[in-house]
């Protein structure tokens, strides 16, 4: 048998490769879009991709299945519940799917959404599963946020009650030394404290994971709902999505592969288009095209475009030589299709043009500095929530940066602000929006709170 994990870290997201090494019959588990990946890890181990298994309809990412179905005429798998529009066989509990040798049993285990499913993969050479693949049921760490499907029929109390039962009648009867493969690790926006281990027992997540400690049903609804954090904003339209029949990442990405000069880039600009500058935080501060948003290709990328823009957004990609392709990619990823071209040359399109601007980055000296003065900058913290709990700026506001552009009211346009975040990649793209809808005195912290952290000792906590 063969179970293979492959981890995104970029998304936090884990899918997997199942296989029979008799039969060379193999399956696919929440593939990400890019899915030649799959074909080229199943050819180099003589194996024949035969299935997709999706563990649920996602929200935070677009999976691969309609891709894979494409290139191999893979069969697609969900569970019964899921309400989608493209050709499936739909399972219900209990079902078993095989691989020659390889058994692959699905168990409907609603609660992160009500078409959750877990996948129970065992070889009947051995009397114990080979593992458990919970997708987004349950984490290492952590079970998966019950909020997401809120305003779609159930509320976030009724579908944590029904993970408290699908948690116990179906998943913790199972052996210690069940291996659990998860659908994601730390970082990901479907739970709220997942651990950077990507594989561990059903035994150790028994003593260490907070959600299955010995609880009542209605004390695991109130822990599980607490404290959730703001999903990004496309998860919504991701998962809608996800539902359809949808185009290919290839035919997405055929039609951006297109180069603009650098005056049809702004031509495109002018009628509505968002220039995407996707260098970093430095190289965007020392020059941009004005009005262009930033957010760089070395962090979340995807993840905070399609927190700060539209999935209507038209997009014109600026971004390193040789790296365009990438940040078309990693945007189809999650949905964002509507890349209408790269700048051809990138930064070096405008050199030597005088519509070039600048952001002003300060350090932690400077700072502390101009908060000594009679009329202090206003210091915008875009951090989320929770990352306050381990010290803020007595003089810091605090709007996170999910929510900025719907908040622009508490943040005044005739004082000077300087904004932070963690590291100073957050902070940039926030200046970027600032700057985008006519603020004219923002200024970046050169590296966020960590910084000030060393130039002062800790802040107020």
């Amino acid at each position: 048998m063969i179970l293979e994990q492959f981890y995104l870290g970029c998304l936090s997201q884990a899918s997997y490769l199942i296989g029979d090494a008799g039969t060379k019959r193999a399956a696919v588990v929440d593939p990400r879009r890019d899915a030649e990946f799959y074909v080229e890890e199943a050819k180099a181990r003589g194996l024949e991709l035969c299935h997709v298994f999706l563990t649920h309809v996602h929200a935070d990412y677009v999976p691969g299945h309609l891709e894979l179905r494409e290139l191999t005429g893979a069969t697609i798998h969900l569970g019964a519940a899921a309400q989608v529009d493209f050709p499936h066989e739909s399972h219900s509990h209990g079902d078993e799917i095989r691989l020659g040798d390889v058994v692959i049993q699905v168990l409907e285990t609603p609660g992160h959404t009500p078409d959750s499913t877990c996948l129970l993969v065992s070889d009947p050479t051995s009397p114990e599963p080979a593992g458990l693949l919970t997708g987004d049921t349950l984490f290492i760490g952590d079970v998966g946020r019950p909020d997401l499907m809120a305003g779609a029929g159930h509320s976030p109390q009724e579908l944590a009650g029904w993970m408290y039962d699908s948690l116990h009648e179906k998943i913790l009867p199972l052996p210690d030394e069940t291996i659990v493969y998860p659908g994601h690790g730390a970082g990901s926006a479907c739970g709220k404290s997942l651990s950077t281990e990507t594989v561990s027992t059903l035994g150790e997540q028994r003593r260490s994971n907070y959600a299955l400690q010995p609880m009542s049903r209605e004390q695991f609804v109130q822990s599980v709902t607490a404290e959730q954090g703001m999903p990004p904003a496309y998860f919504s339209f991701a998962a809608s999505l996800n539902r359809k029949n949808r185009e290919t990442l290839s035919e997405v990405l055929d039609r951006a592969n297109r180069s603009l000069s650098l005056s049809d880039a702004l031509q495109q600009q002018a009628q509505g288009a968002a220039l995407l500058d996707t260098r970093t935080a430095d190289e965007f501060a020392k020059g941009h095209l004005p009005g262009a948003l930033n957010v760089g290709l070395e962090g979340r990328y995807a993840s905070w475009v399609g927190s700060v823009v539209s999935p209507e957004q038209r997009l014109v990609v600026i971004a390193p030589a040789g790296r365009e392709r990438e940040a078309t990619l990693r945007l189809g990823r999650i949905g964002f299709d509507r890349v209408i071209g790269f700048l051809e040359g990138g930064a070096d399109a405008w050199k030597g043009s005088d519509s070039v601007v600048a952001t002003e980055r300060v350090d932690a000296e400077t700072l502390q500095q101009e908060l000594r003065q009679p009329s202090p900058p206003l210091v915008l913290d875009v951090r989320n929530p929770g990352e306050r709990l381990s010290g803020f700026l007595d003089e810091s506001k605090s709007v996170p940066l999910g929510v900025l552009m719907s908040r622009l009211d508490e943040v005044p346009r005739d004082r000077r602000i300087v904004i932070h975040c963690a590291t100073g990649y957050r902070s940039m793209v926030a200046a970027s929006l600032l700057e985008r809808v006519g603020y004219d005195d923002v200024a970046d912290l050169v590296g966020g709170m960590e910084a000030w952290m060393a130039q002062r000792g800790a802040p107020t906590a």
